[in-house]
């Protein structure tokens, strides 16, 4: 799932309207519009306040721990 996807489907689980979600969240509406549209180039550290509201955050994780040791070398 997408993060377009996930954010939408919590807020409806939470019955919340996009207005609310924004102000919950302190961030704009647009913003908000903008991630559930899926927007390519929205700001991490506003993901991150929206998805605060549902316990969740976005952050690196390590795909290839070959990469890493690759590096090393």
């Amino acid at each position: 799932m997408v993060i377009s996807e996930f954010v939408k489907d919590k807020r409806n689980a939470a019955k919340l309207t996009q207005p609310e979600l924004a102000e919950k969240a302190g961030v704009g509406l647009r913003f908000v519009r903008d991630l559930e549209q899926g927007k390519e180039t929205v700001r991490l550290d506003k993901v991150n306040q929206v998805l605060q509201l549902f316990g969740y955050q976005v952050g690196a994780v390590l795909t290839n721990r070959n990469v890493i040791e690759n590096e090393k070398s």
